[in-house]
């Protein structure tokens, strides 16, 4: 794809006046890092991290049976979710495979918002459009008008308060209180300058943290104001460094960890789908007759050294056979070793099991470890 064609967030302007450097991601002009990536991922773990994730697709569902066609739609029981609340879940097709997964808000009775991937958003939307043409209930895909802006890192929580709660914020709505009481996967909606502002307790980096979606008219002055409030405590961060703490927080990345090929059961997802809490949903007949007993599964590695393992690394057994392959590799920057993710024969996969990677032509020994390689304390 040409650069002419990349699509630009809101806020591009604002990444090229702090120099970042930008890849293409799923058709996206993304800031990829401003500096280093390694004190972008540092900055993360240890003050905290300013993220742009308007690429992520925004899908709302609104009318009455927008709670059954979600059930219908999704392999998580929607309909059951509080208001004010979030849920992790998967949309898969009629085999049973992964075409993405998401994270679902409550924002009322009849009214629900689906964040997929950047790179399946249209797939998402255009598949809940057909999943939900049964149902009494209007699919609007909000994509294109709406931005969201991470605060990721132990710092967030005192960060956001002395941004949205400072005199003349433009915030109107959460207070300090429900900021500061509002659990993980749990949301608070307000008003930004007069415009619908969402701050969700979620993120994708293993640490505390916040997402704010907003429309793409007030992203420039909610960044600036969250960049101002942070001071030195709050650093700018590019999608580099947001790989490699997803990877240390052990959360799969769709299309290396998740993919239409692979069954939840194989990514240790077996729980996700609900299926004994409601009734038939889009892919359930299939994920319930497979046998997944012989497939590859995801486990983590860990190795000790300096090189890495990347996506498509072989990995052999103590007799040389290959027996799967890495999905995602990288020098752990907070853990100072080489993690990775890897499906491989069940029969190996045993916590513990010393393993061989092929690196560049060379082994390197790595071990089955648990997951996930990072949890904050």
């Amino acid at each position: 794809m040409s650069d002419q064609a990349l699509r630009s967030t809101a806020l591009e302007e604002v990444h090229r006046a702090l120099g970042a450097t930008f890849t293409d991601f799923a058709g996206w002009n993304m800031p990829v890092r401003y500096d280093s990536d390694l004190a972008e991922h540092r900055a993360v773990r240890e003050s905290a991290g300013l993220f742009d994730l308007s690429h992520m697709g925004e899908i709302h569902l609104h009318g009455p049976q927008a709670a059954d066609a979600l059930d219908h739609a999704l392999a998580g029981k929607m309909s059951a979710m509080s208001l004010g609340r979030a849920k992790y879940s998967l949309l898969l097709t009629e085999d049973g495979g992964v075409i993405d997964d998401l994270i679902t808000y409550r924002l009322a009775e009849d009214h629900f918002l689906v964040v997929a991937n950047a790179s399946n958003a249209e797939v998402v939307a255009g598949e809940l459009v057909d999943r939900a043409a049964d149902f009494d209930v209007e699919v609007e895909d909000a994509s294109a008008a709406t931005s969201l802006i991470a605060v990721q890192g132990p710092a967030a929580e005192q960060i956001l308060l002395d941004a949205l709660l400072a005199d003349g914020s433009g915030v109107e709505g959460p207070s300090a209180e429900v900021i500061t009481s509002m659990g993980y996967y749990r949301f608070a909606e307000g008003t930004y300058r007069g415009a619908d502002l969402l701050i969700a307790r979620t993120g994708y980096t293993g640490e505390d943290g916040f997402e704010l979606y907003v429309a793409n008219e007030f992203a420039v002055p909610l960044w600036e104001q969250l960049t101002a409030a942070g001071g030195d405590r709050l650093t700018p961060c590019g999608l580099a460094c947001r790989d490699t703490l997803r990877l240390e927080a052990g959360m799969p990345l769709y299309g290396n960890e998740l993919s239409r090929d692979l069954l939840p059961a194989q990514a240790g997802m077996a729980k996700v789908p609900a299926l004994k809490s409601k009734g038939d949903f889009v892919g359930r007949s299939a994920i319930e007759s497979k046998d997944a007993s012989g497939l590859p599964v995801l486990v983590g590695l860990a190795a000790e050294g300096r090189r890495a393992a990347r996506a498509g690394a072989a990995v052999r057994d103590a007799e040389g056979n290959e027996i799967g392959t890495v999905t995602s590799g990288a020098l752990s920057p907070t853990l100072g070793h080489p993690i990775a993710m890897a499906y491989i024969d069940p029969a190996s996969s045993e916590v513990g099991t010393d393993l061989v990677v092929d690196v560049r032509g060379k082994d390197l020994p790595v071990r089955v470890t648990e997951m996930p390689f990072y949890r904050r304390g």
